[in-house]
Order: structure tokens, then sequence, then C-alpha cells
């Protein structure tokens, strides 16, 4: 199951030479809903490549709040968690599965060793590096100069697309956990945007109309 994902998911960017190596050296587990997959100040020996599920990756300030940076789908990788192995240091971030995920975990030697000698691998890490850096400018962007309403439309518009589904299971205090504010403000502007037609509130679901 788990090599079939992995030929599934990442055949398009890794050539078979690679896909075999994953194969060979690769370390194949399963994660369960809020579990925690890479905390902070974790040493890490390995990277994780997504095969099936989600994973949310935050940032932890000096009080323990948490803040979401991005979300991980199918077929990617973390590439804050890749910056710690190329320098050899501890995780600044913390990664949770968003749902039931399955992941390959590839030893850090390997992946250095692959980027200096394949060009598919890294053509793979050099876009992702890329395209998390987006998501972390939007996140920027979203935390300078947009209004928390906003924020939130954009949040539950992420989750909606990731979970592939209007309809998101979701409790109003992980919303507030993951936007970095209190609960009470988050079901008062979810009843505001419910207000304006644009979601429908029901217990611990929201659907996006």
């Amino acid at each position: 199951m788990e090599k079939a994902l992995l030929k599934e998911k990442f055949s398009n960017a890794l050539d078979q030479d690679i896909i075999n190596e994953i194969l060979e050296v690769g370390r194949f587990k399963t994660f369960q809903k809020d579990d925690i997959i890479i905390d902070i100040n974790q040493n890490l020996e390995y990277i994780p490549l997504l095969l099936s599920g989600n994973i949310k990756i935050l940032r932890e300030d000096n009080d323990g709040n948490e803040l979401l940076i991005y979300f991980l789908e199918a077929g990617e990788t973390c590439t804050m968690s890749l910056t710690c192995c190329m320098g050899t240091s501890k995780s600044k971030i913390r990664a949770v599965a968003e749902s039931n995920s399955s992941i390959v975990l590839i030893p850090v030697a390997n992946m250095q060793i692959w980027f200096h000698s394949n060009h598919s691998w890294r053509n793979f890490i050099l876009e992702s590096y890329q395209s998390r850096f987006t998501e972390m400018l939007e996140t920027i962007d979203n935390l300078a100069f947009l209004k928390m309403d906003q924020r939130l439309y954009n949040y539950l518009l992420n989750k909606a697309e990731l979970s592939g589904s209007k309809t998101i299971i979701v409790k109003h205090l992980d919303i507030s956990e993951d936007l970095h504010t209190s609960r009470v403000v988050i079901s008062r502007l979810l009843k505001q945007l419910e207000n304006e037609n644009k979601i429908k509130l029901s217990r611990n679901k929201i659907e996006i109309l």
C-alpha cells in the first residue's frame, strides 16, 4: 500500500532511481489525527515525505502558544525540517497530523547525498522550498494586513480545499489555537460569517456556502 502511494504521489517529481532508493532506505509510518510527527527541539535524523493525509506545521512562542504556518498535502515535504536537517540543528517547528496520515522517513544522510547526485531530487527540494516560502509569506501577509474575520475565512477555505469537501469537521477551540486567538473571538466571527451567508454552522461542523 505505502509503496504504491509513493509511486503515485511522487513519480511525477522524482525519477525511478530515487524512488527505488527511497524504497530501500525509507521507513514507512502511519499517524492518527492529532499525533505529533515532529516536535520542537527534536533532533532530526529523518525528513518526511507525505504519502496520504494532511499535516499542519506550527510555530510556538515563549508562552507555549501555537501559530499555524502552513499545511502539507500528499506529495509534499516539510522544508522547515529540511532546513534544520541541512544545518544539523534541532527542529524549530511542530508537525501535527491534521488527519490520519502516512509518511515515509528519509535519513538525512541520504537526503544530502541525493541533493548533489540526482537532478530530480534536487529540483523537488528546491521547488518545495519555493512553495513553502510563498506560503510563509502569505501567512505573514495575513498576520500583518488582514483582519481576523478574513484570516478566519481564508483558513476555512484552505481546510475545505485540503479535505476535498465544503463541510469541515473542526472545533472552535482548535481554530482559535491555529489562528492564535481566543475561542470567544472565533465563535463570534464564525457567527458573523454565517450572518453574511458565507458559512453554515452546526455542532463541530462548518459548511462553506
